[in-house]
């Protein structure tokens, strides 16, 4: 789950990293109130558009301006504009909030990222010396300026963590210091609210030798959000797309991708097989979506209609081991899912395990035109010769 930069910085505030102040705006006259309040102390204000996606300077989602009546007209600017990305594709999203946020004295811009490594099982913290640039861009072009420093999650954060990665910063005195603080504060966040992602981009660096989150961008483990309620409460589910949000509801886990190809599975690993064997045999999938062991008619029925909600979707597989999950269920919910939607793509149904039997002649019995095979690899042949004769 993503959230919005303001609320990152509220709840990284609560774990003593230094950042900002500012105030969220939904009206033009909530803008300029915003930046009243922080009148006193600034004599430069930053509007920000709020978005799930990166690049919003470079895209016109980020201004400085000097006077109250400047922050208002930037605001009413930015409300209801369409911001395009890189992040967001070409379609963009609809700004409906924005950041009001005091100027900062920025001496040094400089990188900073929390992510849990795969590959270690243990938390990495990632920083560089190239602030305000897209990582990936420098790992591509001077991978020997990103430092990755991995956490024992035993120790956990050391104060040697801290002095390594100041020093590698080329951080003095003062900076080192503040640098540490920062750094406490950070990691005690990412564990403490079960974070996948923490990045600052840029951590800046002031003229008074104070290191401040000029940006920042957090994101958790969806499976960890029953433990926390206050993080939960912040999803904005405007910005999410709706097929998945859909799916969530309904507890089923889809992810929309660019293929053609709808595929309906129960169990991630069987799911991942049959995105491989699909793309293997010359097609490419529009989804990953798995039902989970235990799925009901319904939620079979809701995961179809997820599927066929795609305009991409030019065919349908539906692959399933029948192991806790009825075969008989599966086929039930195809069949009544099929019916409800008045089914127009073609529909190859792979069927193994618990009443697979039963299953298949419900299948037979609809009346309806689905295509069956008796393995996953005839499955997707099928499918993708379908497709292909459709299109």
């Amino acid at each position: 789950m993503n959230i919005h930069e303001y609320q990152a910085k509220v709840l990284l505030g609560k774990f003593g990293v230094s950042v900002p102040r500012g105030g969220v705006a939904y009206t033009t006259a909530e803008a300029k109130k915003a930046a009243e309040a922080l009148a006193a102390n600034s004599k430069v204000f930053v509007v920000k558009a709020q978005i799930h996606a990166g690049g919003r300077g470079k895209a016109g989602g980020v201004k400085v301006v000097k006077t109250l009546d400047e922050v208002a007209a930037t605001a009413e600017q930015m409300l209801g504009m369409t911001l395009v990305t890189p992040q967001t594709g070409p379609s963009g999203r609809i700004v409906k909030r924005v950041y009001i946020e005091e100027g900062v004295d920025i001496q040094r811009e400089l990188y900073l990222g929390l992510l849990l490594d795969r590959s270690t099982s243990r938390l990495t913290i990632m920083a560089s010396t190239e602030g305000g640039m897209n990582i990936e861009e420098v790992a591509h072009r001077t991978p020997e300026k990103i430092i990755r420093v991995t956490i024992d999650p035993v120790m956990g954060l050391q104060g040697f963590h801290c002095r390594q990665i100041a020093f590698a910063l080329g951080l003095k005195d003062q900076q080192i210091a503040s640098c540490t603080r920062f750094l406490n504060g950070i990691y005690k966040c990412f564990v403490g609210l079960d974070a996948s992602i923490i990045e600052i981009n840029p951590l800046v660096v002031t003229g008074a030798g104070e290191v401040i989150a000029l940006d920042a961008k957090m994101n958790f483990d969806d499976n960890a959000l029953y433990r926390q309620k206050e993080v939960e409460e912040l999803r904005d589910e405007d910005e999410e797309d709706p097929a998945e949000l859909e799916a969530a509801k309904n507890q089923l886990n889809y992810v929309k991708l660019d293929g053609n190809i709808g595929c309906m599975v129960n169990g991630a690993g069987l799911a991942m097989a049959t995105m491989d064997i699909i793309k293997l045999e010359g097609g490419a999938p529009a989804n990953f979506l798995d039902v989970g062991g235990g799925a009901t008619k319904e939620r079979v029925t809701a995961a179809f209609k997820i599927i066929l909600s795609d305009p991409n979707v030019e065919g349908i597989l539906v692959n399933i081991f029948g192991g806790i999950m009825r075969c008989d269920v599966i086929a039930e919910g195809v069949v009544a899912a099929a019916r409800e939607v008045s089914l127009t793509v073609p529909l190859v149904v792979r069927l193994e395990g618990t009443n697979v039997e039963l299953g298949k002649k419900i299948l037979k019995q609809s009346g309806l035109p689905i295509i069956t095979a008796d393995n996953l690899s005839e499955a997707a042949v099928k499918v993708v010769k379908a497709v292909k004769e459709a299109a």
